[in-house]
């Protein structure tokens, strides 16, 4: 399958988004200095709907393909998924307990954490992080977790829906989904998918995205020298403004939706004409699922160290804001990459198996 442009860097730069908001949260939670002055250190949200759109896009492109030679199955496109995404996200998950319950008290850091440990392992275990996370305080090393939750209910509804439909429905049933659960969302009378961010529809529309490039219906964006310029324009405006955050809910989210899943298919088919090929960025895409998982345990170890070293507090506020981030980003890398090779690639190394 062809492989797309860019993504690997649109990945690092999405994690670190969400890396660079949890910094100056924490920093400032535990007292130490911080900086969120701008609107783009408030866009980890943000950056998270992206990598939903983009999954989307990405696995109902792979799901679409499969479906065109007729060899789609579901056996092997769980097997896939599990092999992805489970290792780091159950180490996670146990890692998470641990440090609330035996490291974070040896700490001195406060323990903000009001959950039966028996249910938070029951949600955990089936796939619904987000529901814990709406549940409870869960927990500093857990706050990344939900958006994993969302994806996985995706990948569990997507393969029999994909297996059973006929290819020529698909994209006509993908927008039905997408409109469907749009509306869920947003309607007044049903609480359960705003409450538990049960974003599906940005993964569906990922796919409508994805299927009507392979049907060469978006042709006209890849010949436009203005479309695709209008589409970065508005996606740097939406990661450097809050000028799309308007006060109806529904248009915040459907501007969105479109903004990101036309800025995804521009840069995935080189629509800006601009190719990253350098190895080490793109490399850092490749790790970006560590960095987004690991970030927030970095960064408890990070501020800790400035907390408890006399002379690091005696810096300089700006200093401090930079060194904290410089070294949460350059360990962050570090533990992604020792994780990457040493752990999930044990794991990933087995996908081939199940390919066709």
């Amino acid at each position: 399958m062809k492989i797309l442009p860019n993504l690997d860097v649109l990945r690092f730069v999405l994690a670190s988004l969400v890396l660079i908001q949890h910094v100056a949260l924490l920093s400032k939670a535990l007292g130490l200095p911080s900086y969120s002055g701008l609107p783009v250190f408030h866009k980890g949200t943000e950056a998270v709907y992206m990598f939903f759109t983009l999954s989307g896009f990405l696995i109902i492109r792979l799901i679409y393909l499969e479906k065109e030679k007729g060899h789609f199955s579901i056996k092997k496109f769980y097997m896939r998924r599990i092999l992805r995404i489970f290792p780091l996200y159950y180490l996670i998950v146990i890692f998470g307990f641990v440090f609330n319950h035996l490291i974070l008290p040896q700490t001195g850091f406060a323990t903000d954490y009001n959950y039966e440990l028996d249910n938070a392992i029951l949600l955990t275990t089936f796939f619904l992080p987000n529901v814990y996370a709406k549940l409870y305080e869960i927990g500093a090393i857990h706050q990344v977790i939900w958006s994993i939750g969302i994806e996985e209910q995706f990948y569990i509804m997507i393969a029999p829906f994909s297996y059973f439909i006929k290819k020529h429905w698909l994209l006509n049933a993908l927008i039905a989904f997408t409109v469907v659960y749009m509306i869920l969302f947003h309607f007044s009378g049903i609480e359960l998918f705003e409450k538990f961010r049960m974003l599906y529809f940005f993964l569906f529309f990922g796919g409508v995205i994805s299927v009507l490039d392979e049907k060469k219906k978006l042709e006209f964006l890849k010949t436009s020298k203005f479309i695709p310029l209008v589409i970065m324009s508005l996606t740097v405006l939406y990661y450097t403004t809050g000028i799309f955050n308007f006060d109806n809910l529904f248009l915040t989210n459907l501007s969105a939706m479109l903004i990101l899943g036309l800025f995804i298919h521009s840069i995935s088919c080189n629509n800006f004409g601009i190719t990253i090929r350098n190895k080490a960025v793109n490399y850092l895409g490749k790790v970006s699922y560590g960095i987004y998982m690991y970030h927030i345990s970095v960064i408890y170890v990070v501020l800790f160290i400035f907390l408890k070293v006399d002379f690091l507090r005696e810096l300089n506020d700006v200093v401090v804001i930079l060194l904290i981030n410089l070294f949460v980003m350059l360990l962050t890398v570090f533990v992604s990459h020792l994780s990457y090779k040493y752990f999930e690639m044990k794991f990933l190394s087995l996908k081939n198996k199940f390919r066709d």
